[in-house]
């Protein structure tokens, strides 16, 4: 369907097949569902599941309920490289048109927290209070959007791997240019730096 539609059914299908896929309704779906129709509106991107699925990419600053249905509105995922995981810890998604370059961040207002409760006063619960206001609370009132500017390099667009090579020290392959040149070798990320994991014991296989 049609995500730049801002009517309340539009929202409604939406929502609804975020929940299924996460696999619980939570303020964060709501607020992630509301984000990717306001950036892909602003964006221009109408079809980003159809037409347009090529020709959009999302850059998500949080790996909380939001990311999930912005991957289910959106289409994107990081197995297709049209999601981009940075890990800033905020409520953040920045849209990217492709085709024209055009991008939009669009960010969580802190406050938006408070206002729910003032939509919802009778409702006690903070959470339940959020979970029902931010569906019905404008974006002004939810969202902070800007449009920025944004540089794709060639080895983070989808596609093929444009290089794989091999590590001088673990011999284990790297591709999309992540390798690391230090003192005339060519290494890993784990391997120049700290990994995220230490190995123990012998290998399985």
């Amino acid at each position: 369907m049609r995500v730049d539609s801002g009517n309340a059914s539009a929202f409604t299908e939406l929502l609804e097949e975020s929940v299924r896929s996460h696999g619980h309704l939570c303020p964060g779906q709501v607020l992630g569902v509301k984000m990717c129709m306001l950036g892909l509106r602003e964006v221009r991107i109408s079809d980003p599941k159809g037409k347009d699925r090529k020709s959009i990419i999302v850059f998500v600053e949080m790996d909380r309920c939001a990311t999930d249905a912005v991957q289910s509105v959106t289409g994107c995922s990081l197995g297709r490289r049209t999601m981009k995981f940075l890990d800033y810890g905020k409520m953040a998604a920045t849209f990217l048109n492709l085709r024209t370059s055009k991008a939009v961040r669009v960010i969580a207002k802190e406050e938006s927290r408070q206002k729910a409760k003032e939509y919802f006063p009778e409702i006690g619960n903070p959470y339940e209070a959020q979970l029902e206001a931010y569906k019905i609370m404008p974006d002004q009132e939810l969202f902070d959007a800007r449009e920025v500017t944004l540089e794709v390099k060639a080895e983070d667009m989808p596609g093929r791997p444009l290089r794989r090579i091999r590590c001088d020290s673990c011999g284990e392959y790297v591709q999309d240019m992540r390798e690391v040149q230090r003192d005339g070798k060519v290494l890993c990320r784990s391997c120049a730096y700290s990994g995220y994991y230490e190995s123990v014991g012998k290998a399985i296989f």
